[in-house]
């Protein structure tokens, strides 16, 4: 149990794929602070995701004051995460590494509907850190395992499944040769 009550909610490890396909937005209660999820095509519901890849770009979009965006690749895609004066630590590490690095996120997923309709999600980070090839390549097996788990729950009756499938007609074969395609870059190397 956390302080004061507070308990963080678990960081999903989510592919670039399946989390630039992620648009369907769910709150649990009514408030303003009730927090927001993001449920995935899989049937992850996500209010914070942890991602692992190299970083490709970075570069300061701010205006007033530092805010930093950065790609960062996985084996099936590419990942924008943001930091800004909210996120001091994250938004250091980022300004002082120089791609290509590896680097491990934890962070908020966001979404931002263009004025054309099109919804582009981000990762709003909360820590950041280079770590190794090694780390990353667990990260890609821990990823792989755990979409796996949420691909055979879709067909059930889980709330989050169902929501997922009903919203996204999810075609978890697709989903199933993304994660072979992901294990097997490893591979590769």
């Amino acid at each position: 149990m956390a302080e004061n009550g507070f308990v963080r909610e678990v960081a999903h490890r989510i592919f670039a794929a399946e989390l630039k396909e992620s648009n369907l937005q769910a709150k649990d209660g009514n408030d303003q602070y009730s927090p927001q999820y993001l449920i995935t095509p899989t049937g992850a519901k996500c209010n914070r995701v942890f991602i692992v890849g190299t970083l490709t770009e970075k570069e300061d979009v701010g205006t007033d004051s530092e805010f930093w965006r950065g790609r960062i690749v996985d084996p099936t895609g590419a990942f924008f995460v943001t930091a800004g004066q909210y996120q001091p630590e994250a938004a250091q590490v980022l300004a002082k590494t120089a791609p290509p690095e590896f680097i491990a996120v934890i962070g908020k997923p966001t979404t931002f509907t263009t004025k054309e309709g099109n919804v582009l999600t981000s990762i709003r980070a909360e820590s950041m850190h280079v770590v190794d090839a090694a780390t990353r390549d667990r990260w890609v097996v821990d990823a792989a395992m755990h979409t796996a788990k949420r691909l055979e729950k879709l067909a059930g009756s889980e709330p989050n499944a169902v929501k997922a499938r009903e919203h996204y007609n999810t075609n978890a074969d697709a989903y199933r040769a993304m994660v072979a395609q992901a294990l097997e870059s490893m591979r590769a190397r």
